[in-house]
C-alpha cells in the first residue's frame, strides 16, 4: 500500500499549510445547489446504469465523503452523497449540491485507496472552484441536463432529438475545462487527499493509468490515441500533467515511498462486475446485443456505440442514430409518437410503411437544422418479437438514412439460446504463485484479443514487469 498518514498527523501538518485556508475559501453548499442537485441526481444515476450496490459501494462512499469534507463546502459528511455507478465507462464527476460519483469501470482501474481519493478530490475541486459556473451560461443543473439530448433543434421545431450516450452525460459538467482549471482541480484534489490523511502520490499514478487505458482503448478501436474517450476526453492527461501532479504531491511533504501493495483495496475489488452489464446490453466491437430484449445490431465501421439506460446511440462522422423501445405500438404510430416526443410535427400521411429484413417497419424524414447546418431527421420504427423499436437518425441534408442502412438491416432478433450465451465479466483477485508470469496470467483474461495489453494496463504494470509471488493482480474473468 502507498503509505498513508494518520488523520492526527495530517491534521497537525495541515495547520502549518495553506490547505485549510484555500479549502475554506470554497463556496458552501447553498439551498439552491442542494435543490438542483437533488433534482438532477436520479436522472444522472439512471443514465449511468443505476447505482452499483455491491460491497464496493460502501467503500467508495466512505472514501468520497472523507475527501469531500476537506473542500470546505460543508462540515458534515452527511451533506455529501457519494455513489458508485453501474457503468462500463471510466468516469467520475461531481455536481453542486454535494453529489459525487465514480463508475465501477474507473474504480477497477485503480490499484489503491489513495488513487480513489484523488479522483474524488479532483472532481470535488471542480465544484468547489465553481468551474462549471464560469463555463456554462446555462448554469443551473437542469439547464445542463437539457443539453444531454439537445443535439438537434431547428426551424422544424425539432428539439432534444438525439442523445449523446451515457458516458457523455457527466461530461456536460466538465466539458472543455481549460488547462488552468484542470490544474487547479488537481491542486485542490491533492490538497484534499493530504488533508484527509491519504498519500497524494496516488494522484500521478491514477493519471498515468488513465493515460495508458485511453491509449489502449484507442488501439482496440483502431483510432488515433489522441482521440480520448470517456473521462480523459474532458480530463486530458499528458505527461506534463502527470509530472506536475507528482511534484505537487512531493511538495506536500506527505508523499509516501512505500512500494507495498494496497491489498485491502485490491481484495475489495474481487467479484465486482466489469465491462458491460448483460442486463443492459453488451457491446462487442461493432456489435450490440441485448439478451433481455433479445436483439442485436452491427454499427458501421468507424462508428462508436454508446449504451445509456434508456437508449443506445451510434455515432460517426456522417451522422448519429439512437435506438429506443416503443412498447407494442404499431410501427407507423411509433414514428408519429417519436417525432412528437422530440418536438416534431408530422401526421400519419407523412409516414411510409415498409419492410426491413422482412419485418414490418415504418419511416418518415423531415428537414431540420443543427449547428447552423441543414440535416435530415429520420425516424424508423421496426417490429421485433420483443416489441417495437425506433431508430432516430440524423444525417446531412439529402442523405436520409445514409450510412445507417446496413445497421437497420442488421437489426434482428436473437434466439433464446443465443441470448443465454451472453455472460458478463467480473474482476477476480489472484495471488501470484511461483512460475506465474504476465504472459501466463494474461491468458486467463476473458477476451479474444489484446489479453496481455489488457492485463498490464489493468494492473499498472510495465511490459517487462516481473511478478512477485504473494502479490495480488487483477484478472477479468467470465461470469
Amino acid at each position: 500500500m502507498l503509505r498513508r498518514l494518520t488523520l492526527a498527523t495530517a491534521s497537525a501538518a495541515l495547520a502549518l499549510s495553506p490547505v485549510a485556508a484555500e479549502a475554506q475559501a470554497a463556496r458552501s453548499i447553498s439551498q439552491s445547489d442542494r435543490a438542483q442537485g437533488a433534482q438532477a441526481n436520479p436522472e444522472l444515476v439512471a443514465q449511468f446504469g443505476g447505482r452499483y450496490d455491491g460491497p464496493q459501494a460502501a467503500f467508495v462512499e466512505r472514501v468520497g465523503k472523507r475527501v469531500a469534507l476537506q473542500s470546505g463546502l460543508s462540515n458534515s459528511q452527511n451533506d455529501f452523497t457519494v455513489q458508485l455507478l453501474n457503468s462500463p465507462v471510466e468516469n467520475a464527476f461531481a455536481i453542486p449540491g454535494g453529489y459525487v460519483y465514480v463508475t465501477r469501470q474507473l474504480l477497477a482501474l485503480m490499484n489503491s485507496e489513495d488513487e480513489l481519493a484523488f479522483v474524488m478530490g479532483h472532481e470535488v475541486g471542480h465544484v468547489a472552484a465553481r468551474h462549471s459556473a464560469g463555463r456554462q451560461k446555462t448554469s443551473t443543473i437542469g439547464g445542463v441536463l437539457a443539453g444531454i439530448v439537445g443535439a438537434v433543434a431547428g426551424n422544424s421545431g425539432i428539439g432534444q432529438l438525439i442523445g449523446a450516450g451515457a458516458q457523455q452525460a457527466a461530461g456536460l459538467y466538465t466539458l472543455k475545462y481549460g488547462r488552468d482549471q484542470e490544474y487547479q482541480a488537481d491542486t485542490l484534489g491533492i490538497r484534499y487527499v493530504a488533508g484527509a490523511g491519504y498519500d497524494p502520490a496516488g494522484a500521478p499514478l491514477i493519471l498515468g493509468a488513465l493515460g495508458a487505458e485511453t491509449a489502449l482503448e484507442a488501439r482496440l478501436a483502431g483510432r488515433d490515441a489522441s482521440a480520448t474517450p470517456s473521462w480523459l476526453s474532458t480530463h486530458p492527461s499528458s505527461a506534463a500533467r502527470v509530472q506536475r501532479a507528482r511534484q505537487l504531491a512531493q511538495q506536500t511533504g506527505r508523499a509516501g515511498t512505500s512500494s507495498a501493495q494496497d491489498t485491502t483495496f485490491l481484495r475489495m475489488l474481487d467479484g465486482m462486475a466489469y465491462d458491460d452489464d448483460p442486463a443492459q446490453g453488451v457491446i462487442d466491437g461493432q456489435t450490440f446485443r441485448h439478451p433481455v430484449m433479445r436483439l442485436r445490431f452491427t454499427a458501421p465501421t468507424g462508428y462508436t456505440i454508446a449504451n445509456a439506460a434508456d437508449a443506445v446511440t451510434v455515432a460517426g462522422q456522417r451522422g448519429q442514430a439512437q435506438l429506443m423501445a416503443a412498447g407494442r405500438a404499431d410501427p407507423a404510430q411509433a414514428v408519429v409518437q417519436r417525432f412528437s416526443g422530440i418536438g416534431g410535427r408530422i401526421d400519419a400521411s407523412q409516414v411510409r410503411e415498409t419492410t426491413i429484413s422482412g419485418r414490418p417497419a415504418a419511416i418518415a424524414t423531415v428537414s431540420a437544422a443543427a449547428n447552423n447546418q441543414r440535416v435530415d431527421a429520420t425516424v424508423v420504427a421496426m417490429q421485433l418479437p420483443s416489441g417495437t423499436y425506433t431508430w432516430t437518425i440524423v444525417t446531412p441534408q439529402g442523405t436520409g438514412i445514409g450510412p445507417f442502412d446496413p445497421l437497420l438491416a442488421s437489426f434482428v432478433p436473437m434466439t433464446a439460446a443465443e441470448a443465454a450465451q451472453i455472460r458478463g465479466k467480473r474482476i477476480r483477485i489472484h495471488t501470484v504463485r511461483a512460475g506465474d508470469t504476465s504472459d501466463s496470467l494474461s491468458r486467463q483474461m476473458a477476451y479474444p484479443s489484446f489479453q496481455r495489453d489488457r492485463f498490464l494496463t489493468l494492473n499498472g504494470l510495465t511490459a517487462h514487469a516481473r511478478l512477485t509471488p504473494g502479490t495480488l493482480v487483477k484478472l477479468v474473468v467470465a461470469g
